[in-house]
């Protein structure tokens, strides 16, 4: 408890914010999933990932407010040509796809003038599925089965919520590594055996039109592979398709170049390499970001940003940011 009036003092002082302009101009890109006004409801596909609609809306009241809300075509622009970064400046992200970015999110956004950046994971968007995380999630926490046998044929038993936990991270392990079919092929593989798959799902994924309407409203769209592995660990010729191909099917869609891309972080750590990152160049993409936190300054890499989580409520999100404008990894 003491800590958070420390931190809400400092904050209500302004003296991180001041002490934050010292270090420089940076700029912080924060990394949202899906807004929901009941987050509970879907807690057994996309855990924590939800925002309440409540806590986002301030959240982007805040922005507009004590910061200075850009594009990331903004900054793509700042970096590339080398002029200083805004102070302050912060770019909001959303990574998947799902249907609430546009019915729930954009509304906001567009009330307060904060731009977006919204990163399709291209394959769940097409059949209309959840990210497999998501799939794996369901399956585990919600199967009446008491084990399961993974590949190697090692027992996992499942009678309690930290057994299902630790099988539901085993398999998260292994499905990371995987794309295309062959993840595809392990995920029904354990909703088979676990006789547990999310119904319906589609509800929860945006559909063509939807990606359509996101370009249209003035935010910009990139990719988030075709079926989100790690890409640091799949085979280069995997890698190579999951960037190639979800750009080229988003170009074909939306009739425009798509020039960003958010790298998947579903399991296993890291989840971008040298390698990735030269094949995102190669492919045509000038910006990529990863899950690695921090703020984003004048000398970065555009195919390799930090990014910053947000927390889930309003003083989180402003501890973090004002941190991240003091040099720290959040």
């Amino acid at each position: 408890m003491n800590k958070n009036w420390i931190k809400k003092g400092l904050l209500t002082s302004r003296a991180m914010s001041m002490a934050g302009k010292l270090k420089g101009p940076s700029a912080a890109i924060l990394m949202y999933h899906s807004v929901m006004d009941d987050p509970s409801r879907e807690s057994q596909t996309l855990g924590g990932i939800i925002h309440s609609t409540a806590v986002f809306t301030r959240q982007m009241e805040l922005l507009a407010r004590e910061f200075v809300p850009i594009s990331l075509d903004d900054l793509l622009s700042a970096l590339a040509d080398g002029r200083p970064l805004r102070p302050r400046s912060v770019v909001v992200t959303f990574d998947d796809g799902y249907t609430d970015n546009l019915e729930v999110a954009v509304p906001i956004l567009n009330g307060v003038g904060v731009p977006a950046t919204f990163y399709i994971t291209v394959d769940c968007v097409e059949t209309r599925s959840l990210p497999w995380p998501s799939r794996l999630r369901y399956a585990f926490y919600t199967t009446k089965e008491a084990s399961w046998s993974d590949t190697n044929g090692i027992f996992w038993p499942l009678s309690d919520f930290g057994e299902r936990d630790r099988a539901f991270l085993s398999a998260s392990d292994r499905c990371a590594q995987l794309a295309g079919e062959p993840q595809f092929a392990f995920v029904h593989k354990v909703e088979k055996d676990l006789g547990a798959a999310p119904q319906p799902s589609q509800r929860l994924m945006m559909t063509w039109n939807q990606v359509r309407d996101l370009a249209k409203s003035g935010h910009i769209v990139g990719s988030h592979t075709l079926t989100h592995p790690n890409m640091a660990y799949v085979d280069a010729s995997s890698a190579k398709r999951e960037l190639a191909d979800s750009k080229r099917q988003l170009e074909t869609v939306l009739q425009n170049p798509v020039v960003h891309f958010s790298y998947p972080c579903p399991a296993l750590s890291p989840h971008w390499n040298k390698s990735t990152r030269k094949m995102s160049e190669e492919v045509g993409y000038r910006t990529a970001v990863t899950t690695v936190g921090g703020p984003v300054t004048q000398q970065d890499d555009p195919l390799s940003l930090h990014r910053v989580r947000p927390s889930k409520d309003l003083d989180g999100l402003h501890w973090n940011l004002e941190c991240t404008f003091l040099g720290r990894a959040m």
